[in-house]
């Protein structure tokens, strides 16, 4: 077939690039390399077992079959899920744009602008129409966003609830099951206990530190819960509300009445269903508890030039840097989506947004009305967008169900057991002639006819008293760009600003920014995948069931194991639910008291985080001076505590870089002493078709799909963290209440939707079905070779490879040794990765692992032109730091310190530095032809946090600045 491979599509290098790498990293074969570098005793014997690989023409007419197998009925089961209108200029400029779904998480404010630009709008969004103080910039899912808030108030516990043991959090009844589930799961380890109940009736203890309620309540009522957010806080506890963010647009904000905290999802804000997510959470607070909350926040600082600049505030809130001593894994979250919800509140405004939930909520006014008058009983009269309805005598659920199935209609089915209560949910979709549809439904089951209704977009059925009438949304940018040209040129301005792989080459160690390519992501814009509710009928997602069970086979192929659940919605929420079917394990076996975990000092810091969440006792190990675990140091703790072992977390290869030759032994040393094995995924770029975490002895791992499977990281998320185990822990994969899923002997659910962040899905199924068995492995050997052609080439400039391998090779990644530097010419790490924005490059990976480094990752994506540019550039940066060295260049006003350079200080009247501009500016010839201008100078992270600010300006001062 004339059709080219994907393989050589995916993969940067071109075949007669090949032999000139392999000759710089000094090998004859690429065979070789890889001899060198993977150990013999761990590669796999014979190739991966997949399917034939497709080319993009077949992947895309395969997935247009699968996808037709998915029924699209309209849905209205609420639940948490509603069927939103995604406005065209956000898919387009946004979602289907690589340069924002490929960026990466802005650690480097100065190279993304935009991206904060966009985030902190999500986070003004969030603080406007919750009425709270401060908010994150997203979070996974509303399940988890609860469950977060839950361990938030646990570890803002007064001294005295501490003393007597406080450890209750009362959970009212009127909750949706999918939030429930996670917080048993997140519950159990950390030693809280739920207490179930009414808010209305519950009496406070001495020893309950929390409440959980939802805005609007399950059932659909909107409560006054003022009362008893005043009983809580007189109990000296605190309140968490679960709120729905479009009911917020109209109802009296948690902030007003009580509420501490408030979680939720931003799905209805133009976020598809899409079976379930990915869709962004939030959480708000009070201003008291900022250095409380989890996950991150987007703050106002000001740059070298004193110059209005956006940055991650409070960098304490990335967990993983607090390592065993973290109050949450979370790491990544879901910032495309959050980028796109802000967007749509943006192109709303307040009119537009207000409009569209008094549609929403006069549709089911209308509808309540109706219904009634057929017999029907309304259960709730106070409601934004739910209604429940008891059936009248002789009517089954039996009977709506098929009366709405004939209309391609799904309802909510109460599984209360009383078979007597059908309900529905409306949404911005919603029509005249659908609410017809609907009350004709309820006709039939009854065997009545209904008469014609007209849709009036102003109904209510909500007190006075229950409905915000404070002004919302007066900031700027949500009045300012209603119009599709002055969106679609905002949108331009703030993707102008961030460094993509639109751009260049994102060099990030551990981070895997390889190709996501257009093939792959086409088809999660398609309906026929985002209008699936998650909990739909399995009879209408059968596309969607057959992508869920291929790639499972496919990914427990690849990683040798025996079973796969796609439910974790990141890579840190995989860390956390692997190691919580470990635990279930144990507890099976009669050994619950198993709770101690050995964990590298080289591990990720999301493992000791995932493992303090799990509840476990961390036992840190050490590393040999040439960057290996120190088996005998291991081997003795295990020894030691081989009573209460639970396991180890191994990352493999090592977060230095290197195939450790002991990970057999490592295995082993656990097992003898009743531990089991989970191995941190992270690095599977360097192991797939070569070896497995299966073939090593792990028993179980994650898998990030935003790393080594291509799907985007989209500027902090949407990440997707599958977990594969052995064949003995099968049963105790994750279940959920509301679709039957996981093992038999299944822990509670780890996210709010059965499959995860399923829409998703088809990225890595396409990159496996495209490249087959053997195309994974050359993909994984062109990653280590890019890796060590990359390596031989800086050593050669007299950079410092911190860690190698026994044969002197490093992995699919590489530490540089920074220190030299900085003690010969003064010249930091930091100053090293300002510089190279001024090239147009991102900064490589800052003093993680190790500090004073650069932990660089090239991916097998990147051509050799590009990887050849970065060599380039560090060679002239090399020649700018031995200048300082000899004097011709001051040692503090220099093209290193003063970077990276703007246009404004560039084109300035004034140039007082004793380098000329273009040395600043075009360091490089090829610099000039496609130069990326920084849209700010080097931030100041002091100031930011010194002057904490997290939202946008009012409009007030937009109007004075004009």
């Amino acid at each position: 077939m004339a059709t080219e491979k994907f393989l050589w599509r995916h993969i940067g290098p071109r075949p007669e690039d090949i032999e000139n790498m392999l000759k710089v990293v000094g090998v004859s074969s690429l065979d070789e390399l890889i001899e060198q570098t993977v150990p013999e005793s761990i590669r796999l014997k014979k190739p991966l077992d997949l399917p034939a690989p497709l080319t993009e023409f077949e992947f895309i007419s395969r997935m247009k079959a699968v996808a037709s197998k998915n029924k699209l009925y309209r849905t209205f089961i609420g639940q948490g899920y509603y069927d939103t209108i995604t406005p065209a200029v956000i898919q387009r400029n946004i979602l289907e744009n690589p340069a924002w779904y490929t960026s990466y998480t802005p650690y480097q404010a100065e190279v993304s602008q935009g991206r904060l630009e966009a985030l902190l709008n999500f986070q003004t969004m969030v603080v406007e129409l919750t009425g709270m103080e401060i908010s994150n910039c997203s979070l996974l899912d509303e399940a988890t966003a609860a469950a977060e808030s839950m361990t938030m108030m646990y570890g803002l516990r007064g001294k005295e609830m501490k003393k007597v043991g406080a450890n209750k959090l009362f959970v009212d009844n009127q909750i949706f099951p999918q939030t429930k589930d996670v917080l048993i799961t997140r519950s159990a380890p950390q030693g809280i206990e739920l207490v179930y109940g009414d808010y209305d009736t519950f009496e406070f203890t001495p020893d309950v530190f929390g409440a959980i309620i939802q805005y609007p309540a399950a059932n659909g009522e909107v409560r006054d819960y003022k009362a008893f957010a005043d009983r809580v806080h007189a109990n000296g506890a605190l309140l968490s509300v679960v709120a729905d963010m479009m009911s917020l647009v109209l109802l009296t904000p948690p902030g007003e009445w009580g509420a501490d905290v408030v979680v939720g999802t931003t799905q209805r804000f133009g976020i598809p269903m899409s079976y379930g997510g990915p869709h962004a959470a939030y959480m708000a607070t009070r201003e008291e508890y900022k250095r409380n909350i989890v996950g991150r926040i987007i703050g106002v600082t000001i740059d070298a030039q004193g110059n209005h600049a956006l940055r991650l505030a409070l960098q304490t809130r990335e967990q993983h840097i607090k390592r065993e001593k973290a109050s949450s894994n979370i790491c990544t979250a879901k910032a495309l989506n959050a980028t796109m919800a802000g967007f749509y509140a943006a192109y709303h405004g307040r009119e537009g947004l207000e409009r569209i939930a008094r549609h929403i909520h006069s549709a089911a006014v209308i509808l309540a009305e109706e219904i009634q008058k057929l017999g029907y009983k309304l259960k709730v009269n106070k409601f934004f967008d739910t209604l429940r309805f008891e059936l009248p005598e002789g009517v089954s659920q039996a009977a709506v169900r098929d009366a709405a199935l004939e209309q391609e209609i799904n309802l909510f089915y109460c599984n209360c057991g009383c078979g007597k209560v059908v309900g529905l949910s409306t949404d911005e979709k919603i029509n005249e002639k659908e609410i017809n549809t609907l009350i004709g439904i309820f006709a039939k089951a009854a065997g009545k006819t209904a008469a014609h209704v007209q849709f009036l977009d102003d109904r209510t059925v909500l007190d006075p008293v229950m409905l915000r009438d404070d002004e919302i949304l007066q900031q700027s940018v949500f009045n300012i760009y209603h119009s599709e040209t002055g969106m679609m040129r905002y949108m331009k301005n703030l993707e102008r600003r961030d460094i993509s792989l639109a751009t260049s080459m994102i060099s990030l160690g551990s981070c895997t920014m390889k190709l996501n390519a257009a093939v792959e992501m086409l088809p999660i814009t398609w309906p026929e995948l985002g209008a699936i509710h998650p909990f739909a009928p399995m009879s209408q997602a059968e596309g969607y069931q057959q992508m869920i069970r291929e790639t499972e086979e496919m990914l427990c192929k690849v990683t040798g194991f025996a079973g796969c659940s796609l439910m974790p919605n990141s890579g840190a929420a995989g860390e956390y639910s692997a190691l919580m079917v470990i635990r279930q394990y144990h507890i099976s076996r009669g050994e619950g008291h198993r709770n101690v975990i050995l964990i590298p000092a080289s591990a990720h810091g999301t493992n000791p985080a995932s493992s303090s969440m799990a509840g476990f006792k961390i036992l840190v190990t050490a590393t040999d001076p040439e960057g290996n675990i120190d088996v005998e140091d291991f081997r003795k703790k295990a020894i030691e505590n081989r009573d209460n072992l639970i396991g180890a977390m191994i990352t493999y290869p090592s977060t230095h870089g290197i195939f450790e030759e002991s990970i057999k032994e490592l295995c082993k040393i656990v097992h003898e002493n009743g531990g089991q094995v989970f191995m941190d995924g992270a690095n599977m770029n360097g192991q797939c078709g070569l070896t497995s975490p299966g073939e090593i002895g792990a028993d179980a791992c994650h898998l990030n799909l935003h790393k080594t499977f291509a799907m985007p990281h989209g500027g902090g998320g949407p990440g997707v963290g599958p977990i594969c185990v052995a064949s003995h822990l099968v049963k105790f994969l994750p279940s959920h209440t509301m679709v039957k899923t996981g093992g038999e002997e299944g822990i509670h659910a780890v996210a709010a939707a059965p499959y995860g962040s399923v829409g998703m899905l088809p990225v890595t199924y396409g990159y496996l079905l495209m490249l087959g068995g053997e195309g994974l492995a050359m993909v994984t050997k062109m990653a280590i070779l890019n890796a060590n052609y990359l390596a031989s080439s800086f050593e050669k400039l007299g950079f410092k490879i911190l860690f190698k391998g026994s044969k002197g090779r490093v992995g699919h990644e590489m530490i540089w040794d920074c220190n030299m530097f900085n003690k010969e010419y003064g010249i930091s790490e930091l100053d090293i990765a300002k510089r190279l924005m001024d090239f147009g490059f991102h900064a490589p990976t800052l003093s993680f692992p190790v500090h004073g480094t650069l932990m660089v990752e090239p991916t097998e994506s990147e051509p050799k032109e590009e990887l050849d540019r970065f060599i380039e550039a560090l060679k002239t940066i090399r020649e700018e730091m031995i200048e300082v060295g000899e004097g011709k260049a001051d040692k503090t006003d220099n093209v290193l310190k003063n970077a990276p350079h703007t246009h404004k200080v560039l084109t300035a009247d004034e140039w007082s530095h004793a380098y000329p501009r273009s040395k600043a500016a075009y360091p490089l010839a090829w610099v000039a032809e496609n130069k990326f201008w920084p849209q700010v100078g080097r931030v100041d992270d002091g100031y930011g946090d010194r002057n904490l600010m997290c939202t946008c300006d009012p409009l007030e001062s937009y109007a004075d600045e004009k």
